[in-house]
């Protein structure tokens, strides 16, 4: 039996409160005038049973009210383990989850459809065949949300890890949620734990909300990125604070050849007060598939601790595409083997179909107010011979070096720019500005779109356990 929520529309900063009168009251891009519980469809909490088909016959059944004009409609998951395959959203739809909500992803290889390899990619990432759909997934939709009370959805990916590790996999393995070919999308307010692969992938999608992750996998489990916005625009990335065995924020665009064709680059993306630990990666990097192109990152109020670098940039010759107008700002980090990083000699070429004259432009990297310790190298900077990484802008920035860091503590070739204040100085292709009134490194002042969408006020009335 279906349960009505009556849902209200006030516009309020809070992102979720709660009152013993009126039950949990949070925010998003949408409230909803039609709600249920996974109960109502024959959902058992209890870790054991597969709810697989409960979540297609509850999604199948809101869909009549999943409209504009109908209100739209939310699953809501209460607390309890919730074993599950794959299973698939719909348009103006919420899956909100309790609390003490636990999605479990089945670890039966047959509740996990086979997909194409995505268009821009010309094949799977880990293997050439195609890929396991995502345990949520998502396609050709609007005004999608999930979310909750900081409820989890555990991928159980040790399962996929030793898969992959020996090499038994025919698929690549899939991800936590996958959204494609998508607008006004939220993503907020949960734990994502142990992904088979990346977390959260964000593909050929614009008008992107993501806030208040918390994203936790072992340091060393494969390929385990964060957040990884892919061929997106518009999209905004906030308080999320994610330990993984990779980037923490993957930004991406497509894979050689392939991504080239595509042409769907990432642009208009804001990454702000995230916290990452990665010991063997980046707490945001750009690339290594960037191949249709990566445009107007603003990032600010980053903290990397115990992190192999801070932000990198990683391409190769045959990737094609562009990263350009990269803006940083108010970042902090400790324990680092690096605090920058580019390289175009990364490598991992999709096939060898790739043109080798299909050259990376790297260029407008602004990084400013910036304080690192104990930092092994300071900066590794490997651009192309014939095709400079140009326009890297560095200024007010104190890196303390590690004892026995390596030395010089900078590592720079086939890079043009310029610095100030920066320690320790850095090499003779980023010479020092000495002008009091140098004004390089600017964060750009006019707002993106993305930053101006007020979230609405929606309240649950499902009672809570």
């Amino acid at each position: 039996m279906m349960m009505v929520a009556f849902l209200s529309s006030e516009r309020g900063e809070s992102r979720r409160e709660r009152s013993e009168t009126s039950g949990l009251v949070y925010s998003a891009i949408s409230c909803r005038s039609h709600s249920a519980s996974l109960v109502d469809f024959g959902g058992v909490g209890d870790g054991k049973t597969l709810n697989t088909k409960a979540f297609e016959r509850a999604i199948s059944e809101l869909r009549r009210y999943a409209s504009e004009e109908g209100g739209g409609a939310q699953l809501y998951v209460p607390a309890g383990k919730w074993l599950t395959g794959s299973f698939s959203l719909i348009s103006h739809f919420t899956l909100f989850l309790h609390r003490d909500a636990f999605l479990l992803a089945s670890q039966d290889i047959k509740e996990w459809p086979v997909m194409e390899a995505l268009p821009s990619y010309g094949r799977g990432r880990d293997a050439a065949a195609g890929r396991y759909r995502s345990l949520i997934f998502g396609t050709n939709l609007t005004d999608v949300i999930i979310t909750g009370d900081n409820g989890t959805i555990d991928g159980q990916g040790a399962y996929w890890w030793t898969q992959f590790r020996g090499k038994q996999l025919d698929y690549t393995r899939p991800h936590l949620i996958e959204i494609m070919y998508s607008q006004h999308v939220q993503i907020s307010n949960l734990t994502l734990l142990n992904s088979p692969f990346w977390n959260l992938h964000p593909v050929y999608s614009s008008n992107i909300i993501i806030q208040g992750l918390t994203i936790i996998a072992p340091v060393n489990s494969p390929n385990t990125d964060g957040i990884d916005p892919d061929s997106c625009t518009n999209t905004r990335i906030e308080d999320c604070y994610i330990i993984s065995g990779d980037d923490c924020v993957a930004v991406k665009s497509g894979w050689d050849e392939y991504g080239i064709k595509f042409g769907w680059p990432t642009k208009q993306l804001i990454v702000r007060r995230l916290t990452c630990t990665s010991p063997y990666s980046a707490a945001i990097a750009l690339g290594s598939e960037m191949s249709g192109g990566i445009q107007d990152v603003r990032m600010e109020d980053i903290t990397a601790i115990k992190t192999e670098s801070g932000i990198k940039i990683k391409t190769a010759i045959g990737r094609g595409g562009y990263v350009k107008d990269i803006y940083l700002k108010r970042m902090t980090m400790h324990t680092m083997k690096w605090a920058f990083f580019m390289t175009g000699n990364y490598g991992s070429n999709a096939d060898n179909n790739f043109d080798p004259k299909a050259l990376p432009q790297i260029r407008g990297i602004h990084y400013r107010d910036i304080v690192a310790e104990d930092v092994t190298t300071a900066a590794l900077l490997q651009g192309i011979s014939g095709d400079p990484f140009t326009g890297i802008c560095v200024t007010n920035v104190t890196i303390g070096m590690a004892a026995g860091a390596k030395k010089p503590s900078w590592s720079c070739k086939n890079v043009e720019g310029m610095t100030s204040g920066v320690t320790p100085p850095p090499c003779h292709l980023l010479p020092a500005q000495q002008s009091e009134n140098f004004l390089a490194c600017n964060f750009p002042e006019e707002s993106l779109p993305i930053d101006n969408l007020e979230l609405k006020k929606c309240f649950n009335s499902i009672k809570h356990a």
